[in-house]
């Protein structure tokens, strides 16, 4: 599949045109000069319209994205080498050696820079020795002045290639730019409906129902989590679970981001005042352990929860701490006995595939503790 077109390259593809064709002039203005020096004049008139046509057929082409492909590459450099390999049968070993230019001058830099603009410095250098060495194979006598053609031609490819894949990476850089405004104020619009209708009913499903016994105080209760949980949404705390397809796994993001969208009226987070970066999935699986601690607290123990974040340079450490019943001894075994895996695959066995450690400590009617420690890099 072709890749989309960047905006930023169609000013390079249409300098190449440009070029190409000012070149194209001053080879048929060289070849008007210097026409009663060549060996064989006719040939050269043709292979001049041979010049002619391919420079408006690769104009053509290479204004159309599609089409700029290794065919095409690969074509412009054959036909331009071919050009300039038949320099010494038609204009003549003694015309070379008398002062007369090649027959490709300056248009056979044309498919070096549509390499470098296409695939960047790397392309450009490539594209630049083939071009140079079928040059110098040309020469009988390989001089200074010989090596000046080909240096000259080695910095535009590289320099052009270069410039060719800041315009790329700048093209990406404003796309994530303007697709991030576009998210930005979207969220903005919905953040102003969703406090003109939604927050204001949960606040006063949470006040008028917080004193009321039975199920109708824990309706008010999760009305509460619920409002804290948008509050933390439409503010830009991004939800754990989607943190990951915007970028490489090695991408470093703040761990309290992710961990804030736990925080609630039941839930009270602690973090440092200075950002946690943790690579993209370290802080993914540490975020989802985190919830799955919760979720347990949720359903055994009730009542308040209290996370806390201590960033300790080499490592990160969040404990969850309840005040619930307490676990008791040999029930973590005996849930894991009958296939009851919250703790020991969705806690331990996140934090052990990143190279860290969990720790519980736990006694009857005393509360929970559950310590995540991994280290900053991951495993």
């Amino acid at each position: 599949m072709p890749s989309p077109p960047r905006g930023f390259e169609v000013p390079l593809w249409r300098a190449l045109t440009v070029f190409r064709l000012a070149s194209l002039a001053y080879v048929c203005a060289l070849a008007v000069r210097d026409a009663d020096r060549y060996a064989h004049p006719v040939v050269v008139g043709a292979l001049i319209l041979v010049m002619i046509g391919w420079t408006a057929a690769t104009s053509v082409a290479y204004a159309r994205p599609s089409w700029r492909r290794w065919p095409l590459l690969l074509a412009d450099l054959g036909v331009v080498m071919a050009v300039v390999l038949s320099t010494p049968w038609v204009v003549g070993r003694e015309a070379l050696a008398s002062g007369v230019p090649t027959l490709g001058v300056a248009w056979m830099a044309g498919p070096v820079l549509a390499w470098a603009v296409s695939g960047g410095r790397r392309r450009g250098t490539v594209a630049a020795l083939l071009v140079a060495g079928a040059d110098l194979a040309t020469r009988e006598r390989i001089g200074q002045s010989s090596f000046t053609g080909v240096i000259l031609m080695l910095l535009a490819g590289v320099v052009v290639g270069h410039v060719a894949r800041l315009a790329a990476d700048a093209e990406e850089r404003l796309q994530r730019a303007v697709e991030l405004e576009a998210a930005t104020r979207e969220r903005e619009r919905l953040a102003r409906g969703i406090h003109d209708s939604v927050l204001q009913v949960l606040a006063l499903v949470q006040r008028r129902g917080a004193d009321l016994p039975g199920e109708a105080g824990e309706l008010a209760r999760l009305a509460g989590e619920q409002e804290a949980a948008l509050r933390a949404l439409i503010a830009g705390s991004a939800p754990a679970d989607s943190v990951g397809p915007e970028g490489p796994d090695t991408d470093a993001v703040d761990l309290r981001a992710l961990l804030g969208r736990y925080a609630s009226t039941a839930v009270s987070l602690s973090a440092p005042a200075t950002p946690v970066p943790l690579p993209r999935q370290v802080a993914r699986e540490v975020a989802a352990a985190t919830g799955a601690a919760l979720d347990n607290v949720g359903r055994h123990a009730g009542g308040r929860a209290w996370v806390l974040v201590e960033d300790e340079g080499e490592t990160v450490t969040v404990s969850i701490r309840d005040e619930g019943p307490g676990i008791p001894d040999g029930r973590l075994d005996e849930a894991a006995a009958q296939g009851r895996l919250g703790v020991s695959q969705s806690i331990q066995g996140r934090v052990a595939d990143l190279g860290g450690t969990v720790r519980i400590i736990s006694a009857p009617e005393a509360g929970t503790e559950i310590e995540l420690t991994v280290p900053r890099a991951g495993r």
